[in-house]
């Protein structure tokens, strides 16, 4: 028999967020995944094209850390016309030396956003110039705020303006994160218009072709993107991966399949150029050197991410005294 510790979103949301020590969780993973620490599989995708859908899959164990998460993740774009998110899911906790169930965190894709922004934290901290006070945002949605949230944690940004398809949800996203950030955030019509002003530019769109152009771009800028976590994904021209100083992956390996390296690596982009984030945070590459340099980061979320984020999620709730055991 086993005792499952069961979780709802709102329990979870009470345990964890966009804080310094999660900040430093998901951070930890990265030299890890670099290093290939521990065994991460290859995400597995469900599509589900008759309804605007997929189901992903991702894994990791990671070497010091008691549990193993295993997350089913459900994208289904049409939902918001029906009423429900667009991003869902949950997570598995598995014991690490014994295999057996030990959670079940209903966290409705919350856990995702999180680590997610956080991710998008790190790769800023250790790439965006140290100043930067302005930060562009593409896209309107619940990663559009987590990242530029998170971003807060780890530069002095000052205003942001964003850039969405959807001028009414460009301008819901302004006036609600200038409301909770205390910084003006300004929607504008023209992504272009947007970057042009940032020391920061934040993708976090499903687009199916570029967002991004090389003509947006300008020295100094940084840009995380987040969007392109499939083959049918690009947010940014192959011209911009060519002009970086810097690119660098969460896993070269999986950007290469899934995200923004893909399209590059078959326009004839070097794939020596490519760097990982990990090798970046231990010292192994360097990152941004001069206050010049155009730095792209390709974030297609792992499943190392998952593991830090449910690992220490089950952690506090443990403390807190938080969540319904049950008997299997």
């Amino acid at each position: 028999m086993a005792r499952i510790l069961v979780l709802t979103e709102a329990e979870l949301r009470r345990a964890v967020g966009l804080g310094e020590d999660e900040l430093a969780a998901i951070e930890a993973v990265f030299p890890l995944i670099s290093k290939r620490a521990g065994s991460m599989p290859p995400i597995m995708r469900i599509d589900v094209p008759e309804h605007h859908g997929e189901i992903d899959i991702k894994s990791a164990y990671l070497p010091g850390y008691a549990g193993i998460a295993v997350k089913v993740s459900a994208g289904f774009f049409d939902n918001p016309r029906r009423g429900l998110p667009s991003l869902g899911g949950l997570m598995i906790g598995l014991d690490s030396e014994t295999g057996m169930p030990t959670s079940a965190l209903f966290d409705n894709g919350f856990l995702t956003d999180l680590r997610t922004g956080l991710a998008g934290a790190v790769a800023a901290k250790h790439l965006a110039r140290s100043d930067a006070a302005v930060a562009a945002v593409f896209g309107a949605g619940m990663q559009a705020r987590m990242q530029l949230e998170a971003l807060t944690l780890v530069r002095p940004i000052e205003r942001a303006v964003v850039w969405a398809r959807r001028p009414d949800g460009a301008a819901h996203f302004a006036n609600t994160l200038a409301t909770r950030l205390g910084i003006p955030v300004e929607a504008v019509e023209e992504g272009a218009e947007a970057a042009a002003r940032a020391d920061v530019l934040l993708t976090t769109t499903p687009a199916a072709s570029p967002v991004v152009n090389r003509a947006m771009l300008h020295p100094g800028l940084h840009i995380t993107a987040v969007g392109s976590d499939a083959e049918t994904k690009q947010e940014l021209d192959v011209d911009v991966i060519e002009s970086a100083d810097v690119f660098v992956c969460d896993s070269v390996s999986q950007s290469g399949r899934l995200g923004e390296l893909r399209a590059a690596l078959e326009s004839g982009f070097d794939a020596g150029r490519a760097v990982e984030l990990g090798q970046v945070i231990d010292g192994t590459v360097p990152g941004r050197v001069r206050d010049s340099d155009m730095t792209v980061c390709d974030l297609t979320g792992t499943g190392a991410q998952d593991t830090a984020i449910a690992s220490l999620a089950v952690e506090r709730c443990v403390g807190l005294g938080i969540g319904t055991a049950i008997d299997t």
